[in-house]
């Protein structure tokens, strides 16, 4: 149950007040946001980070918001106060909030979640099963539900196919290990440490592959006895995107959902049409994946990786962590 909330006053956050480097980021007072009256308060109990976050400090995204600003958009916690029109949730629920409001993202379009406290449309609310622990559920909207989009609705993955990943090591990277497992996919995971591949191999995909290596493609093309795989999963973008290309079968999927490498790709065309290649896109998460996600969880069919958890006034330790990419599943900060 939550503490009795007092409305007006000031709650602790972690606030943007100029852009750039980590010291654009302080922990301060700022008033506790307004309820309207189809919205709900909730009392964050984590919020777990992306490299979003990092990117609304730098200004890279988020440019016109006014400073200062609180980033944050993966939030569970308990409902503090509801709205007048809202009637069919109650103080102190348990509850995930779907991040996507209205085609924009909170912590990167409006304010966000680094908070004790903060404000969401009532619509946005997903109850949270009692078995799932708030930092678990924090784990999952951005991350966890764009991997399941683009493996599952867009890239069609099925048990008994072979899924490559770029980048797996990351929040995303893991979040699609454990949803391709999950399906009964045989799981080629990349990544470019020996750490890495090897907490990967824990976390149970079949293959590891060293994604720092330049012939890495031909790794892949290798361990699937030079047939490529069925479904590449590339949001690397430029410095990758030919040998993905490369290393996917006849009739097989090539699916993205960003580019942290550089947008300008090159492609050999042969590939493409010798081989009937689909190259699909795929844009963030809908509210029945989280849906799913949730019940994954709940009968222990997934487990968020969580690397580790720190407490808000931490939150320059913890961003300096994703940033250095040094992380393997996701940053929570808990509250």
């Amino acid at each position: 149950m939550s503490e009795e909330f007092v409305p007006g006053g000031t709650m602790r956050a972690a606030l943007i007040v100029e852009r750039g480097g980590p010291e654009g980021r302080v922990v301060g007072e700022h008033p506790v946001p307004e309820v309207g009256p189809t919205d709900v308060l909730v009392r964050v109990r984590a919020c777990s980070l992306n490299h979003l976050d990092v990117f609304v400090r730098k200004g890279v995204a988020g440019q016109q918001l006014p400073l200062p600003h609180i980033s944050g958009g993966d939030i569970a916690g308990e409902i503090a106060a509801v709205g007048s029109e809202v009637s069919d949730l109650q103080v102190g629920q348990r509850i995930l909030i779907d991040p996507l409001v209205g085609g924009k993202a909170l912590g990167e379009d409006m304010q966000g979640g680094l908070a004790e406290y903060a404000s969401v449309p009532a619509t946005n609310i997903i109850p949270l099963p009692d078995d799932v622990d708030f930092a678990r559920a924090a784990a999952l909207p951005i991350a966890y539900g764009t991997a399941r989009r683009q493996l599952i609705t867009r890239g069609g993955l099925q048990a008994g196919e072979t899924v490559a990943i770029l980048g797996a090591a990351g929040g995303l990277g893991t979040g699609a290990v454990l949803i391709a497992k999950a399906v009964g996919a045989t799981v080629i995971a990349c990544a470019s440490s020996a750490e890495k591949r090897d907490r990967l191999t824990e976390l149970g995909a079949d293959i590891v592959i060293d994604s720092s290596a330049e012939d890495w493609g031909a790794q892949i093309w290798k361990a699937t006895g030079k047939q490529g795989v069925d479904l590449m999963v590339d949001n690397t973008g430029a410095a990758t995107w030919q040998s993905s290309i490369r290393a996917t079968k006849v009739g097989g999927r090539v699916v993205t959902c960003g580019a942290t490498s550089g947008y300008e790709v090159t492609q050999f065309q042969p590939y493409v049409w010798v081989r009937e290649l689909d190259i699909r896109g795929s844009n963030g998460w809908r509210r029945e994946d989280l849906e799913a996600l949730l019940e994954m969880v709940r009968s222990g069919e997934l487990e968020p990786v969580i690397d580790r958890e720190f407490g808000l006034e931490q939150i320059r330790d913890a961003e300096a962590l994703l940033e250095s990419r040094s992380v393997i599943g996701k940053v929570v900060i808990t509250l």
